[in-house]
């Protein structure tokens, strides 16, 4: 290189982002002419500049920023100051070559030039053989965006990520082209052209195995979840290759036959052949080996438990079929929160740093004995418990729920329920993070649950059709609500939270009626024990309407005036997942023109101000969880019971029928006197069962009963309280005392009398898959089989006489909204009344959902 001063070469280019990205920078001083600057090596000089010489884009001012050398710092030659700064220019991205040159030495000064070429921007990107909606979204995976430098690195990524993803789709003959040209219109930029050519989707045609005798070629493609042959009618799952897939197939044959006692099973070798109709076939040669049994079962180190009670979790026998996958799973866990296994036993006792491994021992003929070693160690005992993430929630809310406490012998069992406690507060994603630090020289652990919230408030809107009408619901429950703060204007952000209580308001309208209630309730009344208190009022009117004329006659009223109080406690006895409420709730209903039926007649009560005080008792246990929104595991079950006063019994009123004329005053006021208390008794159980069948799959079990009595036959039914059978299960504003019971596929209380139904029954088998649970938004979809029936009396009910339905829906739930839902339902069986000789069956119904409960 000719120059005023003749130049040496100091360092030659040390790192490259391509080819040369492994170098490290040169030590030795090449030469570039036959003179040479003088200078000491390995003294330290001063740098008395950098120049900068192959720029087209960038400034001289720039790259010097990216060296990190500074005028006047004293610098070695060579040293570590110089290397570093080479190797910033590489990893900024921008060059794709750097050599360094020593310019000058001026006595202890030294000139520094780097000489740097600039890797080209990407102007545009052109890809053809695709639709241009499949050219927009490979744009944006690929994220070739202007201005990005193009690097060999990424033409060559942007081409085999290309082509990995056709392949995965079953194109196995994809062929991706990538070609860059210089772009005339700016300075160092290029255009790059893709050209996509995926061929035709290549199925697999045949699964051939050869070798195999314990198992059929059938089992063992049935055990080959991912890569399935092309069969005809099978729509649910294709018969493309994608490789990984193939090789997790792969494995899981080996696992299979491993679960058989076949340990040593192995692929010998496995083909993939191309036929002449343009698919492929796989040929797999397996070599199964002999079959193993378990030999002698050996427990060493146990001292806190005796191999009686080891093999009640181990629950393996000399002479079963040897099992690798079950030994392990009976060791240490099937990865369930409820599993059964050694390990978890000695965690959930105290024993953190305990170890417990099988290791085989001996193996005669086809038999193996295993010997499993345990050390117990030391019990562990938590030395601190801390949460984090929870801005809004107060501590004192999440530590209450939790089951572990510091000075507690370290429990795994303790820790899951804490997680389930914590995920039925409904403030929190699902996802809680425990976080064990464990202590091994003070055998202690510390444990923090890393927690990520959720809004606590919401805002319900629910829809739906019944009763001639569409209805509406507006609603405010906040579900994190904070009393104490009410009068303290520093806590309002937007509102009081952080304390756990709920507060709602509600109205609920349509053209036939209108609701409003507010309700309070504290779960934890006092804040040392979990004891709640609830409280409620509510008002509503509702005017008869006419199915015949479409028309709302608001001369025929309902009016209801109510409130609840009540007390609910958690229970230790038989476990702590019990708990029993109890309540005390009035009703002072208003027939104004309104008819009910009563009784066992057909006497119709029009008029009068009836009373309703009724003592509520429910005995539930609730173990389902983690999550409140989509439980994976455990079950709710309830036995509740209504009741009044048995009026008629300790009066001494005769209530046998005086005779009236049907619709006269006297009778009229006959019945307004004889309802003006009412008296009757409401028993119900309720059962759902939540049982994982695969990762985000779960099938949920649910058996309702229902049953409305009277004390005296001769008082008969009471003209409230009744149950209402059909549809969306939406609460339609009625508040007296009527339950509303989902059956989709029907309409709205079409299964029930018109008055409603004294017994009900349903049995319920859902399957629901999850799709996101994320902390904005859960979605699940499902699919369901539904049957149920509502009764007028004990001589109609038949439990086996049921309306059946079936399909198909999904739900989004947002903090904000609640649930939201659509259901597609088909019933297939008649409504009750049509006795036609051709009963026309209810058919496809959708069901619209805002604001369900879970």
């Amino acid at each position: 290189m000719n120059k005023n001063s003749l130049l040496v070469m100091l360092f030659i280019m040390a790192f490259a982002m391509s080819t040369k990205a492994q170098e490290t920078p040169k030590d030795s001083l090449p030469q570039q002419s036959t003179s040479k600057i003088q200078y000491e090596k390995g003294k330290e000089y001063i740098l008395g500049g950098i120049t900068v010489t192959g720029l087209q884009k960038f400034n001289e001012q720039t790259v010097r920023v990216y060296t990190g050398l500074i005028d006047g710092q004293p610098i070695k030659l060579p040293g570590d100051k110089l290397t570093s700064a080479i190797k910033k220019l590489y990893e900024s991205k921008q060059f794709s070559d750097v050599d360094v040159y020593l310019s000058k030495i001026d006595g202890e000064t030294v000139y520094i030039q780097f000489d740097v070429t600039e890797l080209p921007q990407l102007n545009k990107v052109e890809i053809t053989g695709v639709s241009k909606s499949k050219s927009k979204e490979l744009k944006a995976e690929t994220e070739l965006k202007k201005g990005i430098q193009v690097t060999d690195n990424l033409i060559v990524t942007t081409r085999n990520y290309i082509k990995k993803k056709y392949t995965d789709k079953g194109f196995l003959k994809t062929k991706v082209s990538l070609n860059t040209k210089k772009d005339t219109s700016s300075t160092n930029t290029v255009d790059m052209f893709i050209h996509i050519d995926k061929g035709d989707r290549i199925k697999v045609k045949d699964i051939n195995f050869i070798g195999n005798k314990a198992l059929s070629d059938s089992r063992l493609r049935s055990v080959m979840k991912n890569t399935k042959r092309k069969v005809l009618g099978r729509f649910w799952k294709s018969s493309k290759y994608i490789a990984d897939d193939y090789k997790a197939d792969l494995e899981a044959i080996l696992e299979r036959y491993s679960e058989l006692g076949y340990r040593d099973a192995r692929i010998l070798e496995d083909k993939l052949v191309w036929n002449k109709d343009n698919t492929i076939s796989l040929e797999i040669e397996l070599e199964e080996g002999r079959q193993y049994r378990f030999a002698d079962i050996i427990f060493v180190g146990n001292q806190k438990y005796s191999d009686e009670q080891l093999n009640n979790f181990l629950r393996i026998d000399k002479g079963d079929v040897y099992n690798g996958k079950v030994l392990k799973e009976r060791i240490s866990g099937d990865g369930t929160p409820d599993s059964q296994d050694i390990q978890t036993l000695y965690h959930n006792n105290g024993y953190l740093f305990s170890t417990v491994n099988a290791v085989e021992t001996k193996v005669e003929n086809d038999s193996i004995t295993v010997e499993i070693r345990i050390r117990e160690d030391e019990p562990a005992t938590i030395k601190r418990v801390t949460v984090s993430g929870n801005d809004k929630t107060n501590d004192h809310v999440i530590f209450r729920e939790l089951r572990v406490k510091p000075g507690d012998l370290f429990s795994r069992q303790n820790i899951i329920r804490s997680i389930r406690e914590i995920g039925q507060l409904g403030f929190f994603d699902t996802n809680v993070t425990p976080d064990v630090n464990p202590d091994y020289g003070n055998k202690t652990t510390d444990i923090n649950f890393n927690v990520v919230e959720k809004g606590g408030s919401q805002i319900e809107l629910q829809g739906g059709y019944g009763g001639g009408s569409f209805i509406g619901t507006l609603g405010l429950s906040f579900n994190n609500f904070s009393i104490r703060n009410i009068f303290n204007k520093e806590a309002y952000k937007p509102l009081p939270m952080g304390d756990g209580q709920t507060l709602s308001l509600r109205l609920q309208a349509s053209r036939t009626f209108n609701t409003y209630s507010f309700s309070f309730s504290e779960p934890w009344l006092g804040g040392k024990t979990p004891r709640s208190l609830s409280f409620s009022v509510y008002m509503s009117n509702q005017y008869r309407f006419n199915f015949a004329t479409n028309e709302v006659d608001r001369n025929q009223s309902l009016s209801i005036v109510g409130a609840t109080i009540g007390l609910g406690e958690r229970l230790k006895w038989p476990d702590d997942f019990f708990s029993l409420s109890q309540s005390i709730s009035y009703q002072q209903i208003d027939l104004n023109n309104y008819q009910y039926r009563v009784g066992n007649s057909d006497a119709i009560l029009s008029n009068g101000d009836l009373n309703n005080l009724a003592y509520n008792i429910s005995l539930s246990r609730n173990s389902a969880g983690p999550s409140l929104i989509f439980p994976t595991y455990g079950s709710e079950f309830t036995i509740r019971a209504k009741a009044t006063l048995p009026y008629s019994l300790i009066n001494g009123k005769d209530y046998s029928d005086p005779g009236h004329i049907r619709g006269s005053e006297e009778e009229g006021r006959w019945l307004a006197d004889k309802f003006r208390w009412l008296e009757y008794y409401k028993l119900s159980a309720k059962g759902k069962w939540y049982t994982s069948l695969a990762n985000k799959l779960v099938l949920m079990s649910n058996f309702e009963i229902g049953y409305l009595g009277t004390y005296n036959d001769e008082l008969g039914l009471t003209p409230v309280e009744r149950f209402f059978v059909g549809g969306d299960g939406l609460q339609q504003g009625n508040l007296d005392g009527r339950e509303v019971v989902g059956l989709r596929g029907y309409e709205n209380n079409a299964l029930s009398s018109i008055d409603g139904g004294s017994i009900y029954n349903k049995f319920q088998l859902e399957l629901r898959y999850s799709i996101t649970d994320k902390p904005s938004a859960s979605i699940y979809t499902v699919g369901f089989l539904e049957a149920g029936n509502s009764y007028d009396n004990f001589k109609s009910f038949n439990p086996f006489e049921l309306k059946r339905s079936a399909g198909v829906g999904i739900r989004i739930f947002m903090p904000a909204f609640g649930l939201l839902g659509i259901d597609f339902a088909h019933g297939f069986d008649s409504l009750p009344g049509d006795r036609s000789l051709n009963p026309t069956k209810s058919g496809w119904q959708t069901h619209f959902i805002i604001g369900r409960q879970f």
